[in-house]
């Protein structure tokens, strides 16, 4: 492995479209809902640790997580845990790690991600990060993986390839990013796959230190000046004094809009390894197996005449029996039982909804 390769896990959200299994106090990256015994963090890092030294894999979470992270992969040394005193966005995010990583290495090349996505072919994801490592290395390109879209799918954002401007790294298509479209509607996102032009946005990203560093300082110059400004400060005492400052004065914005979608310096790195952001109830009934009714079971569960639903128990010795429902999603806690559409679009509402009762901190 390469030692000048380092990871930076972004594991700092709440997880709030899996409620009720995921809540303020243990998100989803922390658990295990695919019931491989690995949750979404540990299979994360465990990808990784095959692609870098397990020493150069951070990861940058909330302080409210730091025991979880720390329980959960106890080969993490706690300095490679960097917590966030306020959630804001992906760019503050990765903003400190780059910084506190350009004291430590400053020719540094890294992968960023989420802690929650599911790759179905580990091997092709591996010489993929390997090739991107390896172009980014030695060139300032912005690198970000998209995946061929296989359905005009409205929970993930797309990026436009410009078809005529492409170049082959170890075997894969690199294409200049020429825009970035947020989460469509579902006639947008039609539109979008029939193009043949986009690619899902994974938000996996590859970039040496001093491209990204660069960019910053020329797209989120304020940002760059919080961080940059307390060199000397990070890997010591003082650091976490120093970050409370930075996230109390700084802005919250996402690594897309605010570098991404304005760089010229972008390209994405098409990939094929099997991808999955199991970011809703919705996108893990696609991804999982189904009956022959298309039914996706889990737990002690009994139906009778139900179609293409999803039926989740998590009380292991509690029957749940279901009767009649079509295109519905079923989650049944110790403390919450939800029934809705399977898709509902206004899930996140709901959510929101709950958040505004008099007894809400008992369900969040």
């Amino acid at each position: 492995m390469e030692s000048k390769r380092y990871c930076v896990i972004m594991a700092g959200g709440i997880g709030s479209r899996f409620w009720p299994v995921s809540r303020n106090s243990r998100p989803k990256q922390f658990l295990d809902i695919l019931g491989t015994g690995r949750t979404f963090l540990q299979m994360t890092f465990d990808r990784f640790s095959r692609i870098v030294p397990e020493e150069n894999i951070l990861v940058v979470t909330s302080e409210a997580y730091k025991e979880l992270v720390m329980g959960q992969l106890p080969s993490v040394k706690e300095e490679n845990v960097l917590l966030e005193p306020y959630r804001r966005n992906t760019a503050p995010c990765i903003a400190y790690a780059m910084y506190k990583l350009a004291e430590k290495c400053p020719d540094a090349t890294v992968v960023v991600a989420p802690s929650d996505h599911m790759i179905a072919n580990e091997d092709i994801f591996e010489d993929t990060i390997c090739g991107a490592f390896d172009y980014a290395a030695a060139n300032d390109s912005l690198l970000t993986l998209g995946i061929s879209p296989t359905r005009p799918e409205t929970g993930y954002g797309y990026i436009q390839c410009n078809m005529g401007k492409f170049k082959i790294i170890n075997g894969h298509t690199a294409y200049s990013v020429k825009t970035f479209t947020e989460k469509p509607d579902k006639e947008l996102a039609k539109v979008l796959v029939e193009s043949g032009e986009f690619l899902w946005n994974s938000g996996i990203f590859v970039w040496n230190l001093k491209a990204i560093i660069k960019e910053f300082e020329l797209h989120l110059p304020d940002m760059a000046k919080l961080f940059g400004g307390i060199s000397g400060h990070y890997n010591t005492p003082d650091e976490k004094k120093y970050i409370d400052d930075v996230y109390s004065a700084c802005q919250s914005i996402s690594i897309d809009y605010g570098i991404m979608e304005k760089t010229g310096n972008a390209w994405v790195f098409k990939a094929s390894f099997g991808w999955s952001d199991l970011g809703t109830w919705d996108s893990l009934y696609s991804y999982s197996q189904k009956d022959d009714n298309g039914n996706m079971i889990s737990g002690q569960v009994v139906g009778y005449g139900v179609k293409d639903s999803a039926i989740v128990s998590v009380k292991g010795n509690k029957l749940v029996v279901v009767k009649g429902l079509e295109n519905f999603m079923v989650v049944d806690t110790d403390d919450v039982l939800m029934i809705c559409p399977r898709n509902a679009k206004d899930f996140k509402n709901l959510i929101t909804d709950l958040s505004m009762t008099p007894e809400a901190g008992k369900y969040q």
